[in-house]
């Protein structure tokens, strides 16, 4: 099912939200694994580089924001709602976000060693030099729909 089929299923059940809109996306690594951990409602949170938002032209997310999580085929996994976005250095992430993101063991080393090399890669590519101040937009969501 693509994303657009999901949001009309969705509407049918839920016409109180007929208005709303949504953005579709998938996670940048692994996104079926993780597309299966939010389905399950394991993976509560992610986290993006400040920056990328700017290098990509996108629009930060918010809370209430409407969201299609899709697997590596653009597949459309299920329907989450923002719940709290915040922004911290990358050094004061805390490990109650790492274990909501659900990834590894849930632990905040595991999450800083997995993210420190993802970031680094990103931020090499766009000429840019990571370091552990580096902001991190910190979101958290719910699974709405399935």
């Amino acid at each position: 099912m693509k994303a657009k089929q999901l949001w009309e299923r969705f509407i049918e059940e839920n016409p109180e939200y007929r208005n709303e809109t949504y953005v579709a996306w998938q996670y940048g690594v692994v996104p079926d694994e993780l597309a299966d951990l939010t389905v399950r409602g394991i993976k509560t949170a992610t986290s993006s580089a400040y920056e990328c938002y700017s290098l990509e032209d996108e629009a930060l997310p918010k809370i209430g924001e409407w969201s299609i999580i899709l697997d590596s085929k653009d597949d459309a996994r299920c329907l989450t709602r923002t719940t709290a976005v915040s922004i911290v250095p990358y050094n004061e992430v805390t490990s109650e976000h790492a274990f909501k993101e659900g990834e590894g063991d849930r632990s905040l080393a595991y999450w800083k060693d997995v993210h420190k090399e993802f970031y680094s890669k990103v931020y090499e590519k766009n000429g840019l030099e990571f370091n552990e101040r580096i902001p991190v937009v910190c979101e958290e969501f719910r699974v709405v729909y399935k």
